[in-house]
């Protein structure tokens, strides 16, 4: 495909909406039931698509970045997000409760070898179950790479995006009181969790906005206000995920474990100036994980959205199939 036709073709999302040919309620124990659905070839090549967050669900717009004819396109919201119950639900909720949900959905299904496709959060879980169980994957793409350490989320709730964005930054943090300024995670944690729906909601919207505000490289700043019920699951979820960091019982969790995913080709999308995910992340995994190819998208923030990412995503999937 040429060059130039295939960008303005991906920013146009290349492919139009297809509807799913299956959609269902999975029961994965637990207490939760898991909301699944498939679209494009019944008979294609398989990809699991994970979103990020945790807890921002799946929409129909991730379904646009597979060639219906070829690709069998699998799509979840994740435990307490989404279209899955019970909403914004902590409980029985971890990286290994997702890890395992993966694997049901693929022998539900009964599928020998996924591609894992995932942004931020999403690559953070894409790489923990290809850890896990690489012989079910046939290849990793990931964009927006979070590894879930605690340099990431000190510079992303410590103050060090807030350097860049310091109007914003004085929005997230000036809601909580001086003193407690020193743990934002922490001081978040004690109001989305206090049982009182009210403060639940402002702080999750608060929460929501911080991180909206620097997805786009074109960000004004200003995230906007999600929806109560949203916003709510989405900032309990990341929340509870961030406090236990990731359930990963050790920093550079994933690094430390790359060497297993030597045998599984993967592709690495990432905005150069990422204000969310810091670009040093997704190049110091692609130097843990030879078989990985690194683009560096120029211009381009952390939106799965940002024109350019698209464009690469959909040029990577084209040239797969």
């Amino acid at each position: 495909m040429d060059k130039d036709v295939g960008q303005k073709r991906a920013v146009q999302y290349l492919y139009p909406p297809v509807d799913p040919f299956d959609q269902r309620m999975l029961d994965v124990g637990d207490g939760h039931t898991i909301y699944v659905e498939q679209c494009g070839n019944p008979a294609g090549r398989p990809v699991i698509v994970l979103h990020g967050g945790p807890g921002g669900g799946c929409s129909p717009a991730m379904r646009r970045y597979f060639d219906p004819k070829v690709y069998r396109v699998i799509l979840f919201d994740q435990r307490g997000c989404g279209r899955s119950r019970p909403h914004a639900s902590v409980e029985n909720n971890t990286t290994w409760h997702l890890v395992s949900d993966i694997e049901r959905i693929r022998e539900e299904l009964d599928l020998e070898q996924v591609v894992l496709f995932g942004g931020s959060w999403g690559a953070t879980l894409a790489l923990i179950y290809a850890i896990s169980h690489p012989e079910a994957v046939r290849a990793l793409v990931l964009r927006g790479v979070f590894l879930m350490t605690e340099a990431e989320l000190d510079w992303f709730y410590g103050g060090g995006a807030g350097l860049f964005w310091p109007e914003t930054w004085a929005r997230f943090s000036d809601l909580v009181p001086e003193d407690e300024r020193g743990d934002m995670i922490a001081a978040y944690h004690r109001r989305l969790f206090s049982g009182d729906m009210r403060m639940e909601t402002k702080f999750a919207r608060a929460w929501s906005a911080w991180e909206n505000a620097l997805a786009s490289v074109q960000s004004s700043g200003h995230g906007g206000e999600a929806p109560g019920d949203y916003a709510r699951a989405f900032a309990r979820l990341e929340n509870h995920y961030f406090t236990h960091r990731g359930f990963l019982g050790e920093d550079e969790w994933i690094l430390k474990n790359a060497g297993t995913l030597k045998d599984i080709p993967g592709y690495i999308v990432q905005g150069r100036y990422d204000m969310i995910c810091p670009p040093v992340r997704a190049w110091r995994l692609a130097r843990a994980w030879p078989q990985s190819d690194l683009r560096m998208i120029r211009n381009a923030g952390h939106a799965l959205s940002e024109p350019g990412i698209s464009a690469e995503l959909v040029r990577i999937m084209d040239d797969m199939a």
